[in-house]
């Protein structure tokens, strides 16, 4: 029998469960900072061969050059080429959706004019490189590419790097043939601490980006703080979350899959079920342990349910809302009658999946929107990865003979107020009557 919790928000004692229950950890192990830490240094200073080093002794990939672990953006494209039909037709229409779909998020320059003629406006431009870290040491995962590249190519990034460990050499047709389709420049069968150093200070091989994004293993992410500032960063995710909220109609073996599908991610991923509907929390509760035998990723799914899994029976769907509002969870099914009107009430959420048919894998793969999210809470300040994470803003100001007269005189007293006489003199050598 699975061992997921069972609660109600009328139980003595709901509010300290609650709280043990979405409890964030957000220590990081000293031990793999040291490592991963030292390793970014070693790039650092010995470049190639400290990648090629770390790449043998890590992916058990050795290679006599760096040039062994160049991936083409001619094999990329041969990759996609020679996909089966299938995953070929897939993997193109879930591109054109993510493309059309960030799209609509790109920022444009602008300009305006006041009445004293001066020009004031914003700037516009990509990020001029980008690398991105894919996973693959326990799996392949395409889908990646595809969110993180292809907001990079929609905003317009000229150059695109890719890392991807490959553990014995075993390269992944379908994530070759994501970044084709991507428009990733050139990619390098390598991964861990030192893909990242390698992306952020350059080696004799690898040229330095300016912006790294994509996932990793606790040393990728212990790397990624390394290297910040130097670079920028995405963001640092942590284990990946799931909460539904039901009102009881929906199919018990639907939410109960909706829980496995982030379940089986991580035995550290969190997987919740709010209701106002008693009878219905235990159809789920009873699915769970009908459905659960047949899936291959059982040991994981159930260490995950134990840990942080929980079935909470609420008043109200009202309650349910604020419940999940103060979770700020990665990703929110809103499984209910009349959906739009209950996620006026979520204000931190990643992304929000409304109705009974959205379910949340839909948009790991292909509804559009990115599924690089927000995690451990970090909803109620931080956004999904999209264009704008690719793009940045430059002010542009074009004082006029007659505008500098009333500026000069407001910065000048401003200047003088923080004691800053040079601001103030500055301004105030352009005044025609000083």
């Amino acid at each position: 029998m699975v061992a997921i919790r069972r609660m109600s928000t009328v139980d003595a004692g709901f509010e300290d469960a609650f709280k043990d229950l979405v409890a964030v950890d957000a220590s990081v192990d000293p031990e793999i900072t040291r490592r991963a830490e030292a390793i970014v240094e070693d790039v650092k200073q010995r470049g190639d061969a400290a990648v090629l080093e770390y790449t043998a002794r890590f992916d058990r990939l050795p290679a006599q050059s760096m040039n062994e672990l160049i991936v083409t953006a001619e094999e990329m494209k041969q990759a996609l080429e020679t996909l089966p039909a299938d995953q070929r037709a897939a993997l193109e229409e879930a591109a054109e959706r993510i493309r059309v779909f960030h799209e609509k998020e790109l920022a444009h320059s602008f300009s305006m004019t006041d009445a004293m003629g001066n020009r004031l406006g914003q700037r516009v431009t990509p990020v001029a490189s980008v690398g991105l870290y894919v996973p693959g040491g326990k799996a392949a995962y395409p889908s990646s590419v595809l969110m993180n590249a292809m907001p990079a190519l929609v905003a317009g990034v000229g150059r695109i790097e890719m890392v991807v460990p490959t553990p014995d050499g075993a390269r992944n047709q379908l994530v070759l043939a994501a970044a084709s389709l991507a428009g990733v420049t050139r990619a390098f069968t390598i991964g861990g601490a030192q893909a990242v150093a390698a992306l952020a200070y350059g080696t004799e091989t690898i040229e330095s980006v300016d912006k790294i994004v994509g996932p990793g293993n606790a040393y990728v992410a212990a790397a990624k703080r390394k290297v910040f500032g130097r670079v920028g960063i995405d963001m640092i995710a942590g284990p990946s979350e799931i909460l539904v909220i039901c009102d009881g109609k929906t199919n018990p073996d639907w939410i109960a899959m909706d829980l496995f599908s982030q379940a089986e991610h991580d035995e550290l991923a969190q997987a919740i079920l709010l209701t106002p509907d008693a009878a219905f929390a235990n159809e789920v509760a009873a699915s769970i342990e009908r459905q659960l035998p047949n899936m291959p990723r059982k040991a994981i799914i159930e260490k995950s349910l134990e840990n942080r899994g929980a079935i909470i029976v609420t008043r109200d769907l009202e309650e349910a809302c604020r419940i999940a509002d103060t979770i700020a969870p990665e990703h929110l099914e809103m499984s209910t009658d009349e959906p739009e009107k209950w996620a006026e009430l979520i204000h931190h959420a990643g992304a929000i999946f409304l109705g009974r048919y959205s379910s949340e894998a839909l948009g790991d793969y292909c509804a559009g929107p990115n599924h690089v999210l927000p995690t451990s809470r970090t909803a109620r300040f931080s956004s999904p990865l999209g264009v704008y994470d690719f793009q940045k803003r430059t002010s542009m100001i074009h004082v006029s003979a007659e505008g500098v007269q009333r500026l000069g005189r407001i910065a000048s007293c401003l200047a003088m107020g923080e004691n800053l006489q040079a601001h103030a003199q500055s301004a105030r050598y352009r005044l025609t009557d000083e």
